[in-house]
């Protein structure tokens, strides 16, 4: 068995419990992804976020950040709620967002090793 995905003028859809994706941003098509389509892509790409994670606090202390030093505008309460609850709910804080680290055998070797480091 195969699943096959569709493109759609509206997006790409998958059977089963996949998500729809948004064709232009690559965005999850849920609740509240138009809203973020429109205020956080006037300045940066879709793939800043979808790229990225984070629980609700995390995407708060982005959008502070970009207020603070990026030239955000202050947004209305209802409107970051919005955009916190779409981000949190479809792009929440992984488990681990870094690969596991790599056995010795498969390292390359230190040309910076000292002979501290070589056991001298």
């Amino acid at each position: 068995m195969s699943l096959v995905a569709v493109a759609t003028p509206y997006g790409i859809s998958t059977p089963g419990n996949a998500q729809e994706i948004d064709g232009v941003t690559g965005l999850i098509m849920n609740e509240g992804w138009e809203l973020v389509q429109t205020t956080c892509t006037e300045c940066h790409s879709a793939l800043i976020i979808t790229q990225n994670s984070g629980n609700r606090e995390v995407w708060k202390s982005r959008i502070t950040w970009m207020q603070e030093t990026q030239g955000l505008q202050e947004l209305e309460v209802t409107v970051e709620n919005s955009i916190l609850v779409y981000l949190a709910d479809n792009y929440g804080q992984k488990a681990s967002t870094r690969r596991a680290s790599l056995t010795a055998n498969l390292l390359p070797k230190n040309p910076y090793v000292t002979d501290s480091q070589n056991g001298q």
